[in-house]
């Protein structure tokens, strides 16, 4: 899921009467936010001109007006060739980025649709989102400029992990009066450097072949109208990544159960249309899976912004995230089988 490394902060109201003016769209009647996402704001914004979605890119990370737009582009020449997004209006300016008082804003139409995880999609449905995510893997390498050669990122070292579990551990333990998430986090804790002590040999090499991504696919980011997507929304981490490894992060997030096991039918499923969609080779998958897989045996974003920043909206995936390591970890050959089968 997203990440920040900035907390949360209050979000200030949008100047609707600056940016309508700017897009030339109405007067407001009513604006409403969207709780829906972790990084930036959103608003079902609904004028004398229609209905819109308007973008407030609040986290610092991802707001720079010059990146904006060139998501806002990318996404427009992705619509060219029929995907379903949702392209960025454009101001009375010539731009699709308008920034007032500092913040950057963009205007898009509204969309009809909602969220659907994996356990509201049949195996057909998979299939499609498999094939979706392989269309869009190899329409952004036509849309976007050539490549150059990304230095790779390294896979985590296990030493700057256990540090970072013990430091954890103690913001827990001093944690008064303990709760339940608490004494969920301490176990998940122990139960990892257990797993990272018995498995730090299989850290992986530095990642696979690049190429554009969406670098955020998962299903807040895919708006369903019935049973078919309708709009690929939020690109603000669109850049050069592994393309496997997004198929694979996609797919655990996406089918994850509440008890932190994944459906590996439906896995299955997506995985073989993606491959076929992206031409991608069922060793490269496989790769990619063993990749994710010790990200996630290392990564603890979720707890480092309950004990570190006092942000709470993540907690709720906790529970199942945290046991899906696990879970992986024993069944690390038939979760690797499901991807390349």
């Amino acid at each position: 899921m997203p990440r920040s490394s900035v907390p949360p902060a209050p979000s200030p109201a949008p100047p609707l009467g600056a940016l309508l003016r700017r897009y030339a769209a109405g007067t407001p009647l009513a604006c409403e936010p969207v709780d829906q996402g972790l990084l930036n704001r959103g608003y079902r914004l609904a004028t004398t001109r229609g209905r819109y979605f308007l973008k407030h890119h609040f986290d610092p990370e991802t707001a720079d007006p010059a990146a904006i737009a060139r998501q806002h582009d990318a996404t427009r020449r992705l619509a060219g060739l029929g995907l379903p997004v949702a392209p960025a209006l454009t101001g009375t300016d010539g731009r699709t980025v308008a920034v007032v008082g500092g913040h950057a804003y963009a205007l898009h139409p509204w969309i009809d649709g909602r969220h659907r995880n994996g356990a509201q999609l049949t195996e057909e449905q998979c299939r499609r989102l498999g094939a979706l995510l392989g269309v869009v893997h190899a329409s952004l390498e036509r849309v976007m400029p050539p490549r150059r050669a990304e230095e790779r990122a390294e896979s985590a070292d296990p030493a700057d992990t256990f540090a970072l579990i013990d430091d954890l551990l103690a913001r827990v333990r001093r944690h008064r009066p303990a709760d339940a998430f608490d004494e969920l986090a301490e176990r998940r804790l122990l139960e990892r450097r257990d797993l990272l002590e018995r498995h730090a040999d299989a850290r992986p090499p530095q990642g696979g072949s690049v190429g554009w991504v969406h670098g955020d696919f998962h299903p807040f980011n895919v708006l369903y109208k019935g049973g078919t997507p309708a709009a690929i929304v939020d690109w603000d981490r669109l850049g050069v990544q592994p393309q496997a490894e997004e198929a694979v992060r996609a797919a655990v997030i996406f089918f994850v159960r509440p008890a932190g096991t994944l459906d590996l039918a439906k896995v299955r499923a997506y995985a073989r249309a993606y491959r076929r969609s992206a031409r991608a080779a069922p060793s490269e998958l496989s790769a990619a899976v063993h990749r994710v897989w010790w990200e996630r045996l290392n990564d603890f974003w979720m707890l480092r912004w309950h004990y570190e920043r006092g942000d709470t909206r993540a907690d709720p995936q906790f529970p199942a995230a945290s046991a899906l390591a696990v879970w992986w970890t024993r069944r690390y050959d038939a979760v690797s089988e499901a991807f390349v089968g």
